[in-house]
């Protein structure tokens, strides 16, 4: 009941100010003096994440302030919150940024931020970042991230557009997962959503990319809490991108619209890569029609 109350008051106050805050370590967007969500620049002290860098998005939550994503759990402690990183790239160096260390090495391998620039406060809050990819001293990647915040409807809206240039051949070899990941939280009981309605696919296995899911403009997740209250969020993809299938296990709550599913991918000296992502994170139940729209309005 407290929570639906929450949700209808949401809906009927006027458009909400967002407030960019920058310091040392992270950017807040706050609303209403309440972290809507953070980009952490650079690892905590007290993190037990296993990576030893950031540049992760965590918390993003919903309109109420429940948090959806999660960093470090106890599965997978390299997972992040909202993060971009591939666990399997050779270009002047080999390397991991997601963390695994199977394919490729991750020591010295480090996504370091260089500058936050543009940040702007009102009816959405963003900012933009530069990053660098860095393996053994040595750039592979240059990262500019424009990020964006605001709300409609039910839910926070956040839009992403990474751009990605390399100074050398870089390639991403064909690999179920890693890429672009949102990471939820893992309590109570999950379901993953599509435009259709529930999906009931098998999971996908993290060795075989044809396990993974089909293209779907979105997938989201569902999630229902130990107390009975429901929080939700999205990944929408952009027909822009390169084709993806999607790995979403929801052993370990994990939306990951995967470019190098379906093949190689090879980023040329100076030919920046574009990705672009919408994230949304809800109370309550599925709003499938306002996902559905918003997803339609990325696509323009």
């Amino acid at each position: 009941m407290i929570q639906a109350l929450l949700a209808i008051g949401i809906l009927l106050q006027d458009k909400p100010s967002f407030t960019v805050e920058q310091a040392a370590d992270a950017v807040a967007v706050k609303s209403e003096g309440k972290e809507i969500l953070r980009y952490q620049l650079v690892k905590p002290a007290d993190s037990k994440l296993a990576v030893d860098f950031a540049c992760y998005f965590h918390p993003f939550a919903t309109p109420s302030g429940a948090v959806l994503t999660d960093v470090a759990p106890n599965d997978h402690k390299h997972h992040r919150g909202i993060f971009l990183a591939w666990f399997d790239m050779h270009g002047k160096k080999d390397a991991d940024f997601w963390g695994w260390g199977q394919f490729a090495p991750v020591k010295d391998r480090m996504i370091l931020n260089r500058s936050v620039t543009e940040p702007a406060s009102g009816d959405s809050g963003s900012f933009r970042v530069k990053n660098e990819w860095m393996a053994e001293g040595a750039a592979l990647l240059t990262e500019d991230l424009n990020a964006s915040l605001r709300r409609q409807g039910a839910a926070n809206v956040l839009d992403l557009v990474y751009t990605l240039t390399a100074d050398a051949e870089l390639k991403l070899p064909q690999r179920a997962f890693s890429g672009f990941c949102l990471r939820a939280r893992k309590d109570g009981k999950a379901t993953v959503e599509s435009p259709e309605g529930e999906v009931k696919l098998p999971a996908p296995n993290h060795l075989k990319p044809e396990s993974d899911w089909p293209a779907q403009p979105w997938y989201g997740v569902q999630i229902t809490l130990p107390d009975g209250a429901q929080v939700g969020g999205a990944v929408i993809d952009h027909p822009k991108n390169p084709p993806a299938l999607w790995h979403n296990p929801m052993s370990i709550r994990m939306l990951n619209p995967c470019i190098v599913a379906p093949k190689e991918i090879v980023l040329k000296a100076g030919e920046p890569l574009v990705l672009r992502y919408r994230v949304l994170a809800w109370d309550g139940g599925t709003p499938r029609d306002l996902v559905n729209s918003l997803a339609k309005d990325w696509a323009k």
